[in-house]
């Protein structure tokens, strides 16, 4: 019987070094990772990525979902013998991912200029929080401060009783642009055989994400609130008669709104003039919502969901966590999956957010604990046992032994 050969995976052989902390560095390198990169996580030799510390045993929840499939080496590189060791690394790199503030790894040592002049092919992605120059370039940039400055905050948030979000919108989408940009630098590379810097930062990538409303704005001069979307698109939210939440998305199509009313009970709204049309319908929101509550107030939110669902029309309970996963849709998605640390155990992820069908993204490594591959990474570079141990003994490099202790 002929065995099929594995296939390769999209990154294969494309070797990332990851120097960065919370979210938009790791969410980067963790994309990178799913597509087949070799990604290695540099962090410090004490606590490393802050994120680990969001839980019991440096192996909180928070790092391992954007920490699988990567080795981690503690590693510090404000020693002399410690930047050698990174420096080498960076040698060997396809990729360096850093989330410092502008300057800070010249500082270091290892600044853009100092690694492409040692390895002209690497793609060295710097991420901050506002960008590298200008007047803000220096202070500290954290998630909620790139929605607030770009505008998304904006839209999401009812204006006089502003809220935060229950997600880091801007971290994740900072992540996001940031691996588009390797993967872009990756593929000029393989034509014009030089590497070059990619960045990005909360604010670029978070004001590029509001794109659909900048237009609209540019061109209408309203300014996009929470509601003028809902309105425009014809969302609405409610509160089914058992006290749980649905949305209905109508968009464009007269079918949609057509086929809402005659669920609710009443096709006459399809020829009243309050409702008519589209612009109807946004002009008179408040007064359709106020009608539509009261029906939907009438049964449970699965009742009226197979209603609207039966009716064709957009439709979808507002599901809480610990409702999705039973949702038979996301079952097929395979969404939750599991990936077993030979130390810490079974850890619960959500599956990558697309499908290859000829280089599939798989899981090899869980989440790594801290240091878990320092020696192993010393001796792909050249070091010898007892040159490793030397370090090791120094601190410049530790062990999740040493570090536990």
């Amino acid at each position: 019987m002929t065995t099929m050969p594995t296939p390769q995976r999209a990154m294969s052989g494309i070797r990332v070094v990851e120097i960065g902390r919370f979210v938009t560095g790791p969410e980067a390198g963790v994309l990178l990772s799913d597509l087949g990169a070799d990604v290695i996580k540099i962090e410090s030799t004490k606590q490393g990525d802050p994120f680990r510390q969001w839980g019991a045993g440096g192996y909180a929840p928070n790092f391992c979902s954007l920490n699988r499939n990567k080795r981690s080496v503690a590693l510090d590189f404000a020693t002399p013998e410690g930047l050698e060791v990174l420096l080498k690394l960076l040698d060997t790199a396809d990729v360096v991912i850093e989330n410092f503030r502008p300057g800070q790894t010249d500082k270091w040592g290892w600044g853009y200029e100092t690694v492409i002049a040692r390895n002209p092919r690497i793609v060295y992605c710097s991420i901050s929080g506002f960008g590298q120059e200008g007047p803000d370039r220096d202070r500290p940039g954290y998630d909620t401060i790139g929605q607030a400055m770009s505008g998304l905050l904006s839209v999401l948030t009812e204006l006089d009783d502003p809220q935060p979000m229950g997600i880091s919108l801007s971290d994740h989408l900072t992540g996001i642009y940031a691996a588009y940009g390797i993967m872009g630098a990756l593929f000029a590379r393989e034509r014009t055989g030089r590497g070059q810097r990619v960045d990005t930062s909360l604010l670029q990538a978070t004001v590029a994400f509001m794109s659909e409303n900048i237009a609209t704005y540019y061109t209408t001069g309203d300014i996009p609130t929470q509601q003028r979307r809902a309105r425009g698109a014809g969302v609405w939210a409610f509160v089914a008669g058992d006290e749980k939440p649905f949305v209905v998305h109508l968009s464009s199509p007269p079918k949609f709104w057509e086929n809402l009313a005659t669920t609710a009970g009443h096709p006459e709204w399809i020829t009243d003039e309050r409702f008519l049309g589209r612009s109807e319908r946004r002009r008179n929101y408040d007064e359709l919502k106020r009608l539509l509550n009261e029906v939907f107030s009438t049964n449970t939110r699965d009742h009226w969901l197979k209603e609207l669902v039966a009716a064709d029309v957009p439709c979808a309970p507002i599901n809480t966590l610990d409702e999705v996963f039973a949702d038979p849709q996301i079952s097929v998605l395979n969404m939750h999956r599991t990936i077993t640390h030979p130390v810490k155990g079974e850890v619960h992820l959500a599956a990558p957010g697309v499908n290859l069908s000829e280089t599939p993204l798989e899981w090899e490594l869980a989440p790594p604990m801290l240091g878990e591959h320092s020696a192993e990474i010393l001796s792909l570079l050249g070091y010898s046992s007892d040159a490793i141990a030397a370090l090791h003994e120094s601190g410049v490099i530790a062990s999740p032994e040493e570090v536990s202790s």
